[in-house]
């Protein structure tokens, strides 16, 4: 791990006004309600399938996780009172999306609402990390899932599914917007430290195609003493679950993936004020900024 990302994580993040309030009233006028806005009364029995009905439960307990990410939050930034706030709103919001595909199952698949025990699994402790590189790697996360839940939507036959799955998207496209803001004012704060660590995990969120596999918070590994149970995915009732939704059920294909892609490289663009079109692209950028933070370093060492 190197040096200067952890120097910067002991360093506290507050730049201007504080965010958390005005996130706070944007997110609350978006804000939907579960009994008003769902229209539970039109469900079609006959559009939903066994085989979708299961792909619910799935991303009801996959959901959850929020319950731990919120934890690796609060635990990672406590310097940073402001984010911390903010994951209030997250938490909040997050665990609405598990709470209503579980409220749809409650209502039209009983047999398939998640026990305690199910949700409970994919609670487990996060190992420490650099917390802008986790900020970043969330941020993706966003972007991902807010496409993911359009092909769902688009999947999915039964109508208020649909209207669900169209529903979170579009919270999650909001939290990304979050989570820009707060890279944005890291930037203005630490400077060329916060591009670096934004850019590197840009690199790899940016190069799933070439990895064989989508990156999402979801899948990847934190916890080494839990090895390899200790991905979200590897705790769920079905482990294979998210490559077979991916691949077979919505068939999030190559151009879905570069809607993904495209968008992380264009909010870099916005964020780093300069075009990316590759993620190759991207990497240079990052290298010119180690190497343009190097000399600082050589001569905060000799003042030393």
């Amino acid at each position: 791990m190197d040096t200067h990302i952890m120097q910067t994580n002991q360093t506290p993040v507050s730049a201007g006004p504080m965010l958390y309030p005005e996130l706070f009233r944007d997110l609350e006028k978006s804000r939907w309600n579960m009994e008003r806005d769902i229209p539970w009364d039109t469900f079609d029995p006959v559009q939903l399938t066994d085989e979708q009905a299961i792909t619910i439960k799935m991303n009801a307990i996959t959901e959850w996780s929020a319950l731990p990410a919120t934890e690796m939050f609060l635990r990672d930034n406590q310097d940073d009172s402001d984010f911390s706030a903010f994951m209030s709103i997250w938490f909040y919001e997050e665990q609405k999306h598990s709470l209503v595909l579980m409220e749809y199952l409650k209502r039209f698949r009983p047999d398939l609402v998640p026990t305690e025990e199910e949700l409970h699994a994919v609670r487990f402790q996060f190992d420490p990390a650099p917390a802008m590189e986790t900020l970043m790697l969330h941020f993706c996360g966003e972007i991902r899932l807010t496409q993911w839940y359009r092909r769902a939507s688009e999947w999915h036959t039964e109508p208020v599914i649909k209207k669900i799955y169209d529903t979170i998207s579009k919270d999650e496209a909001r939290h990304a917007g979050a989570y820009f803001r707060y890279m944005k004012r890291a930037i203005a704060k630490v400077g060329t430290e916060a591009q670096i660590a934004f850019a590197k995990i840009g690199v790899l969120m940016a190069s799933s195609g070439k990895s064989g596999k989508p990156l999402h918070p979801t899948n990847l590994h934190v916890n080494q003493s839990l090895f390899p149970n200790d991905t979200v995915q590897s705790r769920l009732p079905n482990p294979e679950w998210l490559e077979h939704w991916l691949d077979s059920q919505i068939k999030f294909d190559k151009v879905w993936e570069n809607r993904v892609v495209g968008g992380i490289l264009k909010q870099m663009s916005n964020l780093f004020d300069r075009s990316f079109e590759t993620s190759t692209d991207l990497n240079k950028f990052r290298k010119e900024m180690i190497a343009k933070l190097a000399p600082a370093k050589i001569v905060v060492a000799s003042a030393i």
